[in-house]
């Protein structure tokens, strides 16, 4: 078994292939170890036609309409789940004192009391694995 995170797209491309340091989360968790990230059914069809985001896949040879869904596309490692303690409009402060800026910024939401999960080791699957999704961490019998 192993523990997943299902993500909207564009943003699990986009932490997938790096652009995005972190995923940003409402909530917290105790969990650290391997975590499989799958991509939900849907996609943020207005945040794909953000220039920004548009360039930034396209970098990686990705469409908005070619994105993988429903699928499960990448494992890392779950290192840490920080509170973000300030949010300055460009950038944040999390519980550490590290500041989140640039790109990791603007990909993630940094609402004052919400989480930063930080990931090691990201490797996209050769094979996507269908799957469907669930709220929160859940558990996938590989």
């Amino acid at each position: 078994m192993v523990k997943v995170l299902s993500m909207i797209q564009p943003w699990a491309s986009l932490f997938v292939l790096r652009e995005a340091q972190y995923e940003t989360r409402s909530w917290s968790t105790k969990y650290r170890g391997p975590l499989a990230i799958h991509t939900s059914k849907k996609v943020d069809k207005a945040v794909c036609s953000h220039v920004a985001i548009k360039s930034l896949l396209l970098k990686h040879g990705y469409k908005a309409d070619e994105l993988p869904t429903g699928v499960i596309i990448a494992t890392c490692q779950l290192e840490n789940c920080l509170r973000v303690m300030e949010n300055h409009e460009t950038w944040a402060v999390l519980e550490d004192g590290r500041t989140v800026s640039g790109n990791d910024f603007f990909l993630g939401d940094y609402q004052v009391g919400g989480f930063v999960w930080e990931v090691r080791n990201m490797k996209m699957l050769e094979s996507f694995i269908p799957a469907k999704g669930r709220l929160g961490l859940w558990e996938y019998d590989v």
